[in-house]
């Protein structure tokens, strides 16, 4: 996902927030409450969902949450009594009230001719040209309903000439074959993916060679 909003640019593959083209540091955290806020746009969403996003299995008090707000706030310039972009939900949540352009191209949809899918278990999904999400979330490319798997967990971005594999920040981590994914990293037919306790495997169909040439005067005749 890549967003203008005002003067700003979030990127969320190079996990950078860009004001006129410079830089805007924010901590992990804060970085991915912002993302869940944009893509949830213009809903509000609860304070509960974001704890299970951002703290998994893990207890922390809404002061934490609070923190964060303030974190993306101060980074996007905007006073908390007359917030431009992160509104407060009293006693629910929080929603990202500014207008957003999605500046990626999008994607092209080839369901009948892809190259690329993954398996699991006795599951199949074709992958796209473009990104596509893995995890849980029901608004995923390639939803995997299992414990242990993050809501966004990965991406896979299929291109042209190759496919890259990256990890959203997931709890459980990605792993390929048995290497745990800290860098975007190509992926070859066959590949196995271990998302959080799935294995999942990557399938990408060969370039079929060309038609060899027959020397037909080596073949032997035909009896009459």
């Amino acid at each position: 996902m890549k967003m203008n909003f005002g003067p700003f640019t979030l990127d969320e593959r190079a996990r950078q927030l860009l004001r006129d083209a410079q830089p805007v540091h924010l901590s992990p955290k804060a970085f991915d409450l912002l993302v869940l806020l944009i893509r949830r746009r213009p809903e509000a969403v609860a304070k509960a969902e974001i704890h299970e996003e951002l703290w998994p299995e893990t207890f922390v008090s809404d002061v934490n949450l609070a923190v964060l707000v303030t974190e993306i706030r101060n980074a996007l310039g905007e006073d908390a009594r007359h917030p431009a972009f992160i509104r407060t939900v009293q006693r629910f949540g929080y929603a990202f009230s500014g207008a957003a352009v999605d500046v990626e191209h999008s994607r092209e949809k080839l369901p009948g001719t892809s190259t690329c899918w993954l398996t699991w278990g006795k599951e199949r999904a074709t992958l796209s040209i473009g990104e596509n999400v893995i995890g849980r979330d029901a608004s995923a490319d390639v939803r995997i309903h299992a414990v242990g798997v993050s809501r966004r967990h990965a991406t896979l971005v299929v291109g042209d000439g190759d496919v890259v594999l990256h990890d959203l920040s997931s709890k459980n981590g990605t792993y390929v074959d048995g290497v745990r994914l800290t860098a975007p990293m190509p992926l070859s037919d066959a590949s196995e993916i271990l998302l959080g306790p799935v294995r999942v495997r990557f399938h990408r169909l060969a370039s079929l060679a060309s038609t060899q040439t027959v020397n037909t005067a080596a073949r032997p005749r035909s009896r009459k």
